[in-house]
């Protein structure tokens, strides 16, 4: 992980093989694939984001074979104890507030992955998710304050992406509110 205990390329590939696993028992060749497919989709082609091995993640002991040896056989894999921990550690990490790719893909791991999660770290997860968007927003707020004067297109660029901010946040906070549950 990064020092700010986000989660590096590696990671979230690590995080999307791990979380696919824990959903079905998949052979190797499957869940290359899919691990493959749903990375390239959101964050477009990478190659920062091919570089983890099932065969890494099956020596480190977080996957195992339920028949057959590995890669060589295409063994169906299913997730181990071991894996399920980290696959918890991944899902519970920090998000950047910086809208990047890596945080888009990170993100929508989460939300594909979530329900994996005890229903107290999945409203904790749905609040960071609130308070990051709250900080783009601000960011980008603050931004807008320091150029309302530019000539130029800029203000009508920053009032698009703030107004999609905005509707996110809101959908984020209805989110989290489903996830939470009633307050006490």
């Amino acid at each position: 992980m990064f020092s700010d205990n986000t989660l590096t390329p590696k990671e979230a590939i690590r995080l999307c093989a791990l979380g696919t696993l824990a959903q079905q028992p998949m052979h190797y060749s499957g869940l290359a694939n899919a691990v493959r497919h749903f990375a390239s989709r959101v964050m477009g082609p990478s190659l920062d984001l091919m570089g983890t091995s099932i065969e890494l993640l099956r020596y480190e002991g977080l996957v195992e074979p339920v028949d057959g040896k590995g890669m060589e056989d295409d063994a169906l894999l299913q997730v181990t104890d071991s894996g399920m921990a980290e696959l918890r550690s991944l899902m519970v990490a920090n998000v950047r507030a910086a809208a990047t790719e890596l945080n888009k893909l990170i993100l929508a791991l989460k939300f594909r992955f979530l329900h994996l999660l005890d229903p107290a770290d999945q409203g904790a997860q749905a609040e960071q998710m609130v308070e990051v968007c709250e900080n783009e927003l601000a960011r980008l707020e603050d931004l807008r304050q320091h150029h309302a004067e530019d000539p130029g297109h800029l203000l009508a660029w920053l009032d698009h992406d703030i107004g999609l901010l905005e509707t996110r946040l809101a959908w984020l906070q209805d989110f989290r509110d489903r996830v939470s549950g009633p307050a006490a």
